[in-house]
């Protein structure tokens, strides 16, 4: 068989999504805010848009100018004079001499004064771990291999502070980022002759004219070795270095590390603290004679202070991170006071001194900007019924300009520019109608929410019915897709507060009488018998199930569990404290 190029043709029928449908589906999808950051975009790329400014003249408005046109010269003579101001009045003097009548000399203050900014436009940037860690290894001297392994270190950090590279990576990136040696230029290059050497004057070469021997592979992984350990050993004083650095306990690659770090250093701080009263109290004692320095002592600290019974406090600690952390997520204090060999009420206080520690130190320089949340829509009662009211405050009020329609009328226009009129005019119209569609679609949704959630907006979250948005598309005719989107990201005002219109949607379990619960009050219920339980006997699942079932709602251990996970609440053992 032949392999040959042929053209064929084929009949086939697809679905295209046109430019403005493509649009249309984009606008129905954005908030309010996005909404106007892509009108503004579209302004700026379309000519042919522009927007109708508050101060715009109304009809009304031009019908009262072209009356004003019409009085008589001499009236709007008299009230020109009335009004205007004698320009002699305007001028500032005392700008003009300083400016240009100047003897020599002016203050500093008088001068560059004009060139400030105003303060309110400074705005304070949040400080991010990197930059934290980076400023603080600013004020070291360090060696520029160990300065290259910190900026490694503090380049492999995720949001909670730990490492995610291991040493090798780090030497191996050391070692990619070394610049490779210049070789040297050939004689002929420097514009110089080189000098003929004889054969036999190289000791490297062989009679038939090879190059040089190569090394075995034995002296090439020698000299890796030699070239590695000095990295190796910078990348692990690199890390030494961050480990301690503010936040403490950052650039360890486990929550062990991390721990045992952050006891470390605090232990460090106590000794220095301890010594410090210390020397003082010597100092005091010696003022004032005998007997100060054990007052002083006495009245140390029992965390601190010798001879208290809870002076080894950063010890126990150190032995429960090192060998105990499964029994202390458990809070099982009995096996915890068994393996440390001391008293309960020392292990309680090692307890809680780790529970000061901070296990994610990286997140307190991580936090997420603030999200803006402005609502689309409102649920408003107005005569004993729920309206929806679009919210339109601070939108672009969108109008056609007129100039450009006049240039498609007049003979003189290049067909070019018509064309290109043409085009930016079809696609104004586009997005002017796309946006009217996208306001009707969320407002039909919501009346559906309106008339379904009714009790919700006067009783509140506990009067929530469970509702599904293909019931809704269904109710208004369009595909659940386009439901799916008219709530996405929006935001609505009620009575209650500001929710997301998704919060509406929910699917719903056999609950008491006969009706259905929705989910969301369902693990409500859960986190309720959840927060009311005994520490000491906390509820299984099956328990919640069944207490579940007492009051009329039809649930299964197994989705009790689920609902359980999904809040981020623990397991029965996990909750039980001993």
């Amino acid at each position: 068989m032949l392999l040959q190029p042929k053209l064929n043709l084929k009949v086939s029928q697809r679905q295209v999504l046109t430019p403005g449908l493509v649009q249309m589906v984009s606008v129905l999808a954005l908030n309010k805010l996005e909404l106007r950051e892509m009108i503004n975009t579209e302004m700026v790329e379309n000519p042919v848009l522009e927007e109708l400014e508050e101060s715009a003249a109304t009809l009304e408005e031009r019908a009262g100018i072209e009356g004003d046109r019409e009085r008589s010269a001499e009236e709007v003579a008299a009230e020109g004079e009335r009004v205007e101001k004698d320009p002699f009045d305007e001028i500032d003097f005392g700008s003009y001499f300083q400016d240009y009548l100047d003897p020599g000399f002016r203050t500093t203050s008088n001068f560059e004064e004009y060139d400030k900014p105003s303060f309110e436009n400074f705005l304070s940037q949040p400080s991010t771990l990197s930059d934290h860690l980076a400023w603080q290894l600013g004020s070291l001297t360090l060696s520029p291999a160990v300065q290259a392994a910190t900026e490694l270190v503090v380049g492999n950090l995720n949001e909670d502070g730990y490492l995610t590279a291991t040493d090798e990576e780090l030497v191996a990136a050391l070692l990619q980022a070394r610049e490779p040696e210049r070789p040297e230029p050939i004689p002929f290059e420097r514009g110089t002759k080189a000098k003929a050497t004889p054969l036999w004057d190289k000791p490297e070469m062989c009679e038939n004219g090879a190059g040089a021997v190569q090394p075995e592979p034995l002296e090439l992984a020698a000299a890796a070795d030699e070239d590695m350990a000095p990295l190796l050993a910078a990348v692990r004083e690199a890390r030494a270095l961050v480990n301690f650095l503010d936040p403490v306990g950052v650039g360890a690659r486990d929550l062990r590390e991390c721990l045992l770090i952050q006891i470390c250093a605090q232990q460090g701080e106590a000794a220095i603290v301890l010594r410090r009263r210390q020397i003082i109290a010597a100092d005091a004692a010696a003022r004032n004679g005998a007997g100060g320095n054990e007052n002083h002592v006495g009245n140390e600290p029992a965390s601190v202070a010798d001879g208290s019974p809870q002076a080894d406090i950063f010890g126990i600690a150190t032995h429960i991170v090192t060998n105990c952390l499964p029994l202390l997520q458990k809070k099982d204090m009995r096996e915890l006071t068994r393996s440390c060999g001391r008293t309960p009420e020392e292990v309680a206080v090692a307890v809680e001194f780790i529970r000061t520690l901070d296990p994610r130190p990286g997140q307190r320089y991580n936090n997420s900007e603030t999200r803006l949340i402005e609502p689309d829509v409102a649920f408003v009662k107005r005569d004993d019924v729920y309206v929806v009211v679009m919210n339109e405050e601070d939108m672009p009020t969108l109008r056609l300009n007129q100039g450009y329609r006049k240039m498609l009328q007049q003979k003189q226009t290049e067909k070019e520019v018509k064309e290109y009129v043409k085009e930016r005019y079809k696609s104004a119209i586009q997005l002017l109608r796309n946006i009217e569609q996208r306001k009707n679609t969320i407002v039909r949704t919501c009346e559906v929410i309106v008339r379904r959630q009714t009790e919700f907006l006067e009783q509140g979250v506990n009067a929530l019915k469970p509702m599904m948005i293909k019931e809704v598309a269904e109710e208004i005719g369009v595909h659940p897709s386009t439901v799916s989107r008219a709530v996405a990201n929006k935001y609505v005002h009620t009575s209650q507060g500001v929710f997301e219109l998704r919060f509406f949607f929910s699917e719903g379990v056999n609950g008491p009488e006969g009706g259905d619960l929705p989910l969301v009050l369902l693990k409500r219920k859960v986190k309720k018998l959840i927060e009311e339980e005994d520490e000491r006997k906390p509820l299984t699942d099956d328990q919640l199930a069944a207490e579940l079932q007492r009051q009329g709602i039809q649930v299964t251990r197994r989705t009790v569990a689920k609902y359980r996970e999904d809040m981020q609440i623990p397991s029965t053992h996990q909750r039980r404290v001993r």
